[in-house]
Order: C-alpha cells, then structure tokens, then sequence
C-alpha cells in the first residue's frame, strides 16, 4: 500500500503543524516554499523552492501529489482551475477559496445565502465612502482592500472622506463596511471532507491587540448555548453551501444586543484553532490532513474544561530557548510551540496553550508564558 501525499502550497508555521499531524498517520508532505528558511521548510524533507503565482511552477510541483492545500489563499484562482483541469484534486477548490481570497464576493455570497453580515458595499472614491455612511449611521465606518489583507493590514477605521483617501491609492477595489458595535469577537472553527462529513469545535473567545490575535479562549466564556450552536450551524451551512473541503474558521462579532455577523472567512488552519493541538480531541491540523484525503474526520471535542491559547510574539529579547527553563519549571503543564522564525518585534513567532478547570488559572498561565517568551514578564 502506497501512503498519499500530500502538496502544500505556503511555507509558513500552518503547513508546519499541519505536516507535524500527519506524520502520526504516515502521510507523506511535499512543500511549495518561497524560501529554505520558512517555517516549514525546515522540517519538511520534500520542498520545491519556488513562486505560487507561476502556473509552470505549480504544475510542476503538483507532479507525484495526491491532493493540493493550502496554508494560505494567495494562489490566483486560474491556476488552481488548470490544476483541477489537469487532474489533481485542489481543497478547497477555486469555487470555494474565492471567497476566502476576495472580501466582495465573500460579502456578495454571504448576503445570496442569508448569512448575517454587516452593512457593506464596494466604493469607488473618497465621496462614494461619505455617501456610504451617510446611508447608515454615519461615520466612523471600516474601509477594506477586497483582497490581500491580514492581522489588521489592509483595514482601515475612517472618520471622515478625508480619513477615506489612503485605502484608495493602492488602485484595487475597497469594501464598506459599517463599524459594528460588537462586544467581543468569536470564531466557529469547522471541518469538512469531500463527500460532505463535517465537525464542529466549541466556538471560542478572539481577543486582539492591534489588530493582531492576541488570546484564544475554548470554549467562549459565558456564550449561551443557544447563540453557540447558533455559530456552529452558521459555519457548517456556510461550508456547504461554498463547498468547503478541509478546516473552515468563521469570523464572527458578537453584538451587544445579543445577535452574531460574520466578520471573516478562513479557508486552512486558523490562529483561532490552534488551541486544539493539546485542547482537543483532535487538532484542526490533524482533521483538516483527514478531510483533504476524504478520511473519516476526528472526533472535536474538547479535553479539559478550559483551554488558552496565547500567541508568542517577538519583542526586544531575541533569546526565547533560555526562557523555556523558566517557563518550563513554573508550568509543568504547559505546552510551547514555536515556528523557527526569526524573532522581530511583533512577528507572531509562537504559541503557547494551557488548559485546566479554573479558566481565571488557565488565562494567567498563558499570559505569563507567552509574556515571559516575549521578554515583557521577567519574574
């Protein structure tokens, strides 16, 4: 019996603890890297060092793989259709992964299917965003580039046309939407195989700093059940009916009058899934492997009460290995996972997850992991 393998297309620290879940199964990876150096290009043995956006180099590098995924959305949509129309299955496919690529047609399918979103439209100048609010509520409203942006880049919080022009001078499309008065952000994370099996894990708490993920809380404290099977039902119907094949995470605001909108969609492991590589059951890597090969998926639920996970990032002390003594010896428990990146101020570069019955205990732990790695906590 021949083990499949599988293509990857992104060199980051997803398809890095994506290949770390399949290694269990002995399912064997081959990587499309921009660089030797990325995350996962250090640890994967088969890696094709090369540009996603070449239609010759994808071709190339989907020769020998049973299935193509991807730890990112970037890779252009008629190069994913000549890859399906060579023969090599893609998941998601392109029908699906537009919607993750491009905001206004997300918005677009979103609103067909009857999910509920904000307030939105795409503009086209300064004045066009001033006769957009005017529509609403008024100012301040969120402006974002339909395509390319992440971790806050790409999103702008406008208060006025003036504050509207620098969206516009990239010279792609930008999107509307209104300022949601949210009270916390949330994520039903979701996987899905191709003959239609799908899981669901507890939807869990995003807090952010900056734009960035900062703090994943599993399950979302005091969310009513009502509101949390509400979330997962949202994200299972919305994987359906894209045709997701592989993890899904949906974005979502919880409002303060007690309703759900859908912020984003991630179509690959998510930020806000990776509390489930010691949290769960089985991972988001684990069953998004499993769902890209049509194997039975894993089973979602949670080991402990409470799960944390907080992000690792980089700050003024180069030197994390020396802090793991610390951390180590102060929190048996804990559980560190780093990316092999160079360390850069703000540079996600690590998580750490902690999980337990005491979620006030669980939350100090990983904050004070991730702070001490970062050089922020020295006690």
């Amino acid at each position: 019996m021949t083990f499949p393998v599988v293509g990857m297309v992104g060199g980051g620290q997803l398809a890095r603890m994506t290949h770390e879940a399949g290694i269990p199964l002995g399912i064997r990876f081959k990587l499309l890297s921009d660089t030797p150096q990325d995350s996962a290009a250090q640890v994967v043995s088969d890696v094709v060092i090369g540009d996603y956006r070449d239609l010759a180099t994808l071709r190339e590098f989907a020769r020998g793989c049973d299935v193509i995924t991807f730890d990112h959305e970037h890779v252009p949509t008629e190069h994913l259709r000549a890859l399906e129309a060579d023969g090599i299955p893609v998941r998601p496919g392109p029908d699906a992964l537009v919607h993750a690529q491009d905001k206004g047609v997300m918005r677009a399918k979103l609103t067909e299917i009857g999910a509920p979103c904000p307030r939105h439209r795409i503009v086209s100048d300064p004045a066009d965003v001033e006769q957009f609010a005017a529509e609403g509520e008024g100012f301040p409203v969120i402006l974002k580039t339909v395509r390319g942006g992440y971790d806050g880049k790409g999103v702008w919080f406008v208060r006025s046309a003036k504050d509207a022009e620098e969206p516009f001078r990239a010279g792609v499309p930008v999107l509307a939407e209104e300022k949601v008065d949210f009270t916390r952000e949330l994520a039903a994370n979701i996987v899905r195989s191709p003959h239609g099996q799908a899981v669901a894990y507890p939807v869990v708490e995003s807090i952010q700093v900056d734009g960035v993920c900062d703090t994943v809380i599993a399950p979302a404290p005091g969310l009513s059940e009502e509101l949390s099977a509400q979330a997962q039902e949202l994200a299972l119907r919305i994987a359906k009916e894209l045709d997701v094949v592989g993890h899904l995470a949906v974005e979502l605001f919880e409002t303060a009058d007690g309703r759900i909108l859908v912020n984003e969609l991630a179509m690959r492991p998510h930020n806000s899934g990776h509390w489930t590589q010691d949290g769960a059951i089985t991972s988001q890597f684990a069953n998004h492997v499993r769902a890209v090969l049509d194997l039975p998926l894993g089973d979602p639920r949670p080991r402990a009460e409470w799960t944390v996970m907080a992000n690792v990032l980089g700050g003024d002390y180069p030197d994390m290995y020396s802090a793991y003594l610390h951390c180590m010896a102060r929190d048996p428990q804990l559980k560190i996972h780093m990316y092999g990146k160079d360390v850069k101020p703000g540079r996600k570069v690590g998580h750490v997850n902690t999980y337990g019955d005491d979620l006030a205990d669980v939350r100090e732990r990983a904050a004070h992991a991730a702070g001490y790695l970062r050089g922020t906590i020295t006690e």
